[in-house]
This record gives structure tokens, C-alpha cells and sequence, in this order.
């Protein structure tokens, strides 16, 4: 077990530097024309392909990393260059995870290298969770999955929402009841090869924020995949919903679902982006106070201003530090008993939307025009509120866990 350090290596280092010369000198340039363009940047997309950081040996050795730093260092540098650009590099990342968290060895084998293609042909993948019925409420959730023993075939049939990737992805990875009974304890998740019958993109969502990624439904009209594409395989789900029946049964501890595997490895991920947006406003207030002058001097000169800043300069520490936590226990099997996980997206969420909206404030008028970055980054940061577990849900996991009592 790797021993907890707030110090990067060498290598991490270096890596952290390549990733900020690539968010610096190619997103960040892009950023304002494909946040106004609301469509997926293709050509950044294949730049990043051309140097290796769209790719599945990319993730995979961030993902690996055993300090767990990897995967948060990544995010918050791709994420400081702009959210929208970072969230269509890193978003097959969440369908790649749900692959890793629950596939067998050749399902990861066969299914992730098509998530990403290659430099001369990109390819994405999505990840389909949500439905309109049924976000935060994943137990209502009203996609099925039903089994043809003489064919050998999951028939799906439902409607996915808020799907990064959704319908453009060359594989969809789609959560599904096989048993509604058992509530979201009955649920799995299937891949859905490319150009398969029956699914489809449905609604493309036009968003605040987060605008250069492609967010859709997916329609799924008797989808028919190969048993081989029940994630883990159908011995290992009879078993666990064998499990979980039995425990319904007899009152015993909670089974988790592939879903909330997913979402729970992912989620100081999400708050590494958080971090990153806030680290890239919190950087433009600073050096714009630093610079402007009223009544003869920076603004930055008055306590006001400089303050706002200190507490803007805390917040994003602290932030890293609850993600940083949360991502070295995740890589070292360390259980979330205090839900560190959910505090680390919580808090990195709710710092990112309020340090952008304090750069806002320390700019001014300015602030408030798209000729400087942090309007967008308001925008963009709304976002890490809401998505992968919203902040309610997130104080719902926390105090359900602190508790130990069933709290609605």
C-alpha cells in the first residue's frame, strides 16, 4: 500500500507539466469558439489522441497509479484549461470505469480500446444512467433488461437522459433493471455494441454550461446484445441477485449495484474537475487584481479584494486535499466509512461554483462580459453540483453514513 504523501513524484511531476502545456497551449485556445459552437471539438479530441492523452493507455496508468493521484492530477489540469473541451477528452472515462469496476478480463480486453480508437480515427464512448424519471431516484429507474435463455440475448428496452457521448458514442454502456423488485439492488449494466439496432440518440440538450459536450438521450427500442455483454457475466449476477433477495428476505446489510460502483469510484474524479475550474478563476481574479487600478492603485490593495481572494485561495486547497484523500483510499482498498468519497465531490462541487462567482465579483463588469473567461467558468461550474450525484445526494450518503440511520 502506497503511503499517503501531499508531495508528486518526479514522474507525476513531469506529467503534470505536459498535461498544463496541452490545456494552456491547445484547449484553452479553443475554448470560447466551442462553448459558443455547442458541439463535441472533434479536432481537439485527435490533437489529444496525437500525443497520447485521449487514449486507453493514458487513463489506464493514471487510473492505476497506486498513490490514487494520478486520476485527480489529470482532471484538474485538463479541467483548468476549460470544462467543456476536458469533459468531451475525459468523458468515455466514466463508460471506461464502468468497464474496469464491473467487466470481466475480456470483456475490458475487447470493449475499452473500441471506447477510444486511435489518433486517426477518434472514437467515444457514454455511460447511461440517468433516465427522466429517474436521476438522484435510481431505484425508479424503468429501463429493462430481460433474458432470451434460447438466444442468448439481453433484449433492453427505455429511455436514457443526460448522457455525455449519448447516441454519438461508439459504445454505449447502459444501466438496466433485470429485476424491479429489488429496487436499484437489481440492476446491471450492458455494453451496447456499435451500430446495433434499436438505439438511437434522442433529445440533444442545449446547456448553461459545459457546451463543448455533447450531452443526449438514448432511445433503446428492443436493443438485443449478446449475453457476453452483461457486464461480469450472468453467473456472477444470478449470484449477487441471489444475495440481494435473500437479504431483502431476511433484513441484511445493503447489496451494491454496478451503478453505484461506478459513481463511486468516479466521484473524487469529478471533484478533481471541480478543482480545476475553481484553481483557473481563482488564477484570473488573482492576476487581474494585481493588475487593475482604481484611484490610483490594484485593486488588490484593499482588503475587499484581497480577502475574497485568501478565502478563495483556502477553499481550492482544501478542495485538492479532500479529493487527493479521497482518491488515495479508493487505489488502496480503504473503505469509505465517513463517505469521503461524497464529501470530496461536495465539497470540491460547491467551492468551484462559489470561488467562479467571487471572480466574477473581483472583476466586475468585466467579469460579467464573454470577453474574459471567468463568465464561462461560472457557467461550467454549475454543473459539478448537479451531475454524478447531486449535493443533496451527497450530503444524503455523508449523513446516512455518519449516522448509521436510514435518513430521507
Amino acid at each position: 500500500m502506497a503511503e499517503f504523501t501531499m508531495e508528486l513524484n518526479d514522474e507525476q511531476k513531469e506529467v503534470r507539466a505536459w498535461l498544463h502545456g496541452f490545456a494552456a497551449d491547445v484547449i484553452r485556445p479553443a475554448a470560447a469558439e466551442w462553448d459558443e459552437r455547442e458541439e463535441t471539438p472533434w479536432p481537439v479530441l485527435q490533437e489529444a489522441a496525437k500525443v497520447g492523452i485521449y487514449s486507453l493507455d493514458f487513463y489506464a496508468q493514471q487510473y492505476f497509479d497506486p498513490t490514487g493521484l494520478g486520476i485527480p492530477m489529470a482532471m484538474e489540469e485538463l479541467f483548468w484549461g476549460d470544462a467543456g473541451i476536458a469533459l468531451s477528452i475525459v468523458g468515455t472515462g466514466l463508460a471506461a470505469v464502468g468497464v474496469l469496476a464491473n467487466g470481466t478480463e475480456e470483456q475490458i480486453g475487447t470493449w475499452i480500446p473500441q471506447m477510444y480508437g486511435d489518433a486517426t480515427d477518434v472514437k467515444v464512448a457514454a455511460f447511461c444512467s440517468s433516465e427522466p424519471d429517474a436521476g438522484s431516484d435510481v431505484a425508479s429507474m424503468r429501463t429493462r433488461a430481460v433474458y432470451d435463455e434460447a438466444k442468448d440475448e439481453w433484449v433492453i428496452n427505455g429511455t436514457k437522459t443526460w448522457a455525455t457521448n449519448g447516441g454519438i458514442a461508439n459504445v454505449h454502456v447502459v444501466v438496466a433493471s433485470v429485476d424491479p423488485e429489488l429496487g436499484s439492488k437489481g440492476h446491471a449494466s450492458f455494453i451496447v455494441p456499435p451500430n446495433t439496432p434499436g438505439c438511437s440518440q434522442g433529445q440533444k440538450f442545449k446547456k448553461h454550461g459545459i457546451r463543448a459536450s455533447h450531452t443526449a438521450e438514448v432511445i433503446l427500442d428492443n436493443v438485443r446484445v449478446p449475453g457476453s455483454c452483461l457486464l461480469g457475466g450472468k453467473e456472477k449476477l444470478d449470484e449477487r441477485l441471489a444475495r440481494a433477495r435473500e437479504k431483502a428476505r431476511t433484513g441484511g446489510e445493503r447489496v451494491k449495484n454496478a451503478a453505484m460502483a461506478t459513481f463511486e469510484a468516479s466521484r473524487p474524479a469529478v471533484g478533481a474537475m471541480a478543482v480545476g475550474t475553481a484553481r483557473a478563476a481563482y488564477e484570473v481574479a488573482l492576476d487581474y487584481a494585481k493588475t487593475r487600478e482604481q484611484f490610483g492603485r490594484p485593486i488588490i490593495d484593499n482588503q475587499g479584494v484581497a480577502f475574497q481572494l485568501a478565502d478563495m485561495a483556502t477553499s481550492v486547497d482544501a478542495a485538492r486535499l479532500l479529493v487527493w484523500r479521497a482518491s488515495w483510499m479508493a487505489i488502496n482498498g480503504k473503505p469509505f466509512t465517513a463517505a469521503e468519497g461524497s464529501m470530496s465531490k461536495l465539497f470540491a462541487s460547491e467551492t468551484a461554483k462559489k470561488v467562479t462567482a467571487q471572480a466574477i465579483q473581483i472583476l466586475g463588469g468585466n467579469g460579467y462580459t464573454r470577453e474574459y473567461p471567468v463568465e464561462r467558468m461560472h457557467r461550467d461550474a454549475a454543473i459539478y453540483t448537479i451531475f454524478e450525484g447531486t449535493s443533496e445526494i451527497q450530503r444524503l450518503v455523508i449523513s446516512r453514513t455518519i449516522s448509521g440511520m436510514p435518513i430521507r
